[in-house]
């Protein structure tokens, strides 16, 4: 029956391989449980709440299972879903400051949804060609600089300084227990990784934070210093879950709290990320696992980015954020996954995790951040990807990249982009090379950069 439900003959694996794919998969992804978490509650929303740390590890973990066990049943590929690390870094950091957390959560609902309608009606292919293959990959890029900053600034690594924007530490040295911990979590992240070490990210995790619980139960760390998460032992390993933040979206609100036109900025962002992220990964893990037919399609493709969509949005309905295909997919593909039977094993695993959930309070932003970094170091490999001695694509692709990190904003970085693209190629006559789609995406970050002085314009004030 398995056989037959999978496809295993026919793809060349066996249940044996797909068990051992699967738990791979599961192994390197899990560390999202509690990185998620850490990303999310350390921003606060347009009233100053932060999200639960427990309530929000419950519901990343409910997430992932329901969507990855999708992907098995529905898409029958070997992929795991979970938050995107840069999905959640929009939500907390583009979304939040100008809306509530229903709110924003609602913003990624709709997002899932409307990658279900391109999904389904074939506009994808419209989308596509509209935005250049070269911005893509500065997204991806200008993503994983943005990630890293984060995590440096979070672990105290990098801070706000007084004679230049940013500084080494908070004195413009490094100094204090946490930022001990973050270095040497991240160096040994490093040499776990390059040396290929299975679930190097989650080894590491795992050790820096049983460091932290060291270093804060023996040294004079002064209260606040480790950030949103004090490490301590915990008094259980197992819990009820707390699924507090299930079902607390509010789907249209944004647009009333943000206004229409920053919320569909925001929620655009979140759709190109997470479309363009998604197909890159599902291209690619397919093609490591020898599933692209001579064509260069993927088997049932339109049913695998469906299940995207709906991901997306049961990770906004469970306040998760955005769930998307994890490129950690591939670990399990080396190990033999071939099939949904591979992704049965690892949504299964992770809901498992449910009942764990007190581990991951004891985790501090300088044991998670390192993940950060190193995500960000990874997601920079796409740079090669720029064609950098052409000028009409090196400057947007460089503004892209920059402007993310430099000005705090995804949206800021994908914007800039695509106007300079567009002005680009403008100038040089080549108005036949610019699709009728990124003119009216142009014109719509165009508003976005200049929102006060429309709201001051139209507003009266």
């Amino acid at each position: 029956m398995l056989d037959r439900f999978f496809e295993l003959t026919g793809r060349g694996t066996t249940v044996g391989r797909e068990v051992r794919g699967g738990l791979t998969t599961f192994v390197a992804m899990a560390y999202i449980i509690l990185l998620n978490p850490i990303i999310l509650a350390g921003a606060r929303d347009v009233t100053g709440a932060r999200l639960s740390i427990a309530q929000l590890t419950t519901s990343t973990a409910l997430a992932a299972a329901i969507s990855t066990l999708l992907m098995a049943f529905i898409g029958n590929a070997p992929f795991g879903l979970a938050a995107g690390l840069g999905l959640n870094a929009v939500v907390a950091y583009q979304a939040a400051p100008y809306m509530t957390w229903a709110q924003a959560m609602g913003l990624v609902v709709l997002e899932g949804f409307v990658i279900i309608v391109l999904a389904v009606t074939g506009l994808r292919t419209l989308i596509m060609n509209a935005i250049p293959l070269a911005l893509k990959h500065a997204i991806s890029v200008g993503i994983g600089l943005f990630i890293a900053l984060i995590g440096l600034v979070d672990a105290g690594f990098v801070a706000r300084g007084t004679g230049t924007p940013v500084q080494l530490g908070a004195t413009g040295h490094l100094t204090g227990w946490p930022v001990v911990v973050f270095s040497f979590g991240l160096l040994l992240m490093i040499v776990l990784y390059v040396r290929r070490t299975p679930a190097a990210i989650l080894i590491s995790i795992v050790v820096t934070a049983a460091l932290a619980i060291l270093v804060n139960s023996l040294a004079r760390v002064p209260r606040g210093s480790w950030g949103v998460v004090t490490p301590r032992v915990p008094e259980r390993l197992i819990s009820a879950p707390d699924f507090g933040l299930v079902g607390a979206f509010d789907l249209f609100g944004g647009f009333g709290r943000a206004g229409a036109l920053t919320a569909t900025v925001v929620l655009f962002t979140l759709v190109l990320s997470g479309f363009f992220d998604a197909m890159g990964t599902i291209i690619g893990v397919s093609d490591e696992a020898g599933l692209v037919d001579e064509r260069g399609q993927v088997p049932r493709l339109g049913r695998v980015l469906t299940v995207d969509g709906v991901a997306g949005m049961v990770g906004g309905s469970m306040s998760s954020s955005a769930n998307t295909v994890f490129v950690e997919s591939a670990a399990g593909v080396g190990e033999g996954a071939r099939t949904g039977l591979a992704s049965v094993v690892t949504g299964a695993l992770l809901g498992l995790t449910l009942l764990f959930t007190p581990l991951a309070a004891v985790v501090p932003a300088a044991a998670a951040a390192p993940a950060l970094v190193l995500v960000g170091a990874l997601m920079m490999m796409q740079s090669k990807n720029v064609p950098w001695g052409d000028l009409d694509l090196a400057v947007p692709a460089f503004l892209t990249i920059a402007l993310m990190p430099f000005t705090y904003s995804i949206t800021n970085g994908v914007g800039a982009g695509v106007i300079a693209y567009t002005l680009v190629k403008a100038a040089r006559g080549r108005f036949s090379e610019i699709p009728w789609l990124l003119w009216i995406v142009s014109l719509i970050f165009l508003a976005y950069f200049a929102i006060d002085w429309l709201e001051q314009l139209f507003g009266g004030g």
